[in-house]
């Protein structure tokens, strides 16, 4: 991963604009970080779509996991699993908004990744059910080592700090892909220390490969590669919840306590979109603090955005009697991921840009209301995304008024 705690191109970064070159091997040197239209290349949405389907599968388990009462241990492998997917797609993502130089050699470096994570999602339902994490390491490594390919090619073309700082990125890779090991050999009762251990090395080499010399990633091209990936599993969610909605109108009767559940879900993921692109985020990515903590922090809005599509499918199946759980679990497996998603799109998100406590308090209330919805029985469902679609209008409206005032002031 290309760090999110850097601010800037760093002290003598190389980072210059780069002229039209067609040539298929190309110096991999860093981008300008003041580069004008820098948007998400082809590859990159192609890269995010086939990443989404080992999220979907990640979801398939977590599923599963609630729907037969064994909430607890699916909670655990779902976030170990999103984790290695998470860190995976951010790291490419950082790295690639500094140094993209889309010559052929970058092109297939990245379609190794994204064999990676199809190995990965192909081993996701052995590593739950089984207890087999052969296939997800074999995944992850496939999509790691590719990462150590590109860093050592900037390494190459690059000098000084910036020449360190590649070799660091590549070293610390290789280790903490060499530790993921204790996976495989060690007992099962071990597997969740190695995973706690582990997820805290690979957060910390970043912080270690940057320390000297920060990568030029660019503002606009992170929001907007956050915000497309937002979409993305937003619109699995979607999915799921339809395919879900689907199977049980087909084989029950049961179309009066589907509805509802359909409609709320469709509130809340529509509340969702909006809550998350209403604010222009890419202007607030500017220290190293900041673009830090919102670069991290996207891991919980990503796993519970994708979480919701899960709680859905359960509730689903709860409501057609194909889940053996109680509907307050089958409620609370939307409500709580979509407490969680409101709250965070607010610490990292929303609240830079509201002003005054009504605004600040919106959606803070709004995620304790959701809660409180898990105990509305049947209708907890469409309570939820009531209350999140009344959310998105309070802002609205609370936003016009403000607007309205300033005018005033200033006509």
């Amino acid at each position: 991963m290309t760090s999110p705690s850097s601010s800037g191109s760093g002290s003598g970064s190389a980072a210059t604009p780069q002229p039209l070159d067609h040539r298929p091997v190309r110096r991999m040197s860093a981008r300008a970080r003041e580069e004008a239209h820098r948007v998400a290349s082809p590859l990159e949405l192609f890269f995010d779509l086939c990443f989404v389907v080992a999220i979907a599968q990640a979801g398939i388990q977590l599923v599963h996991a609630v729907a037969e009462g064994h909430a607890g241990e699916g909670i655990l492998n779902y976030a170990m699993i999103f984790f290695a997917i998470w860190w995976a797609w951010m790291n490419f993502t950082w790295f690639a908004s500094a140094y993209d130089n889309d010559d052929v050699p970058y092109r297939i470096v990245t379609l190794v990744q994204i064999a990676g994570v199809l190995v990965l999602a192909a081993g996701v339902s052995r590593a739950v059910e089984d207890h087999d994490f052969l296939f997800v390491w074999l995944g992850y490594a496939i999509m790691r080592s590719a990462m150590i390919t590109q860093w050592l090619r900037a390494a190459r073309s690059a000098t000084g700090p910036e020449r360190t700082m590649a070799l660091r990125y590549a070293g610390g890779v290789l280790i903490c892909l060499i530790g993921w090991l204790g996976l495989l050999v060690l007992p099962e009762a071990g597997r969740p220390w190695v995973f706690l251990v582990m997820g805290i090395a690979e957060l910390c080499v970043p912080l270690y490969a940057e320390k000297d010399f920060a990568t030029p990633w660019h503002p606009h091209h992170i929001s907007e590669r956050y915000g497309l990936f937002t979409i993305i599993v937003l619109g699995e969610t979607i999915a799921a919840a339809t395919v879900a909605v689907k199977s049980g109108a087909d084989e029950s009767d049961a179309l009066g306590e589907l509805l509802p559940i359909a409609a709320g879900g469709l509130l809340i993921v529509f509340s969702a979109w909006w809550i998350y692109f209403v604010v222009p985020i890419h202007g607030y990515l500017r220290s190293s603090r900041e673009s830090f903590l919102w670069g991290y922090g996207h891991y919980l809005i990503f796993a519970s955005a994708a979480a919701i599509g899960a709680g859905l499918e359960v509730a689903v199946e709860q409501a057609v009697g194909k889940a053996h759980i109680s509907t307050l679990s089958a409620s609370a497996a939307v409500t709580l991921p979509t407490a969680l998603y409101l709250l965070t799109v607010w610490v990292l998100h929303a609240r830079f840009f509201k002003v005054g406590i009504a605004q600040q308090a919106v959606l803070p209330t709004a995620a304790l209301l959701v809660i409180v919805c898990t105990f509305l029985g049947d209708r907890a469902v469409l309570a939820a995304g009531t209350v999140s679609a009344l959310a998105v209008a309070a802002g609205v409206v609370l936003t016009a008024r403000m607007a309205k005032r300033e005018e005033a002031v200033a006509g």
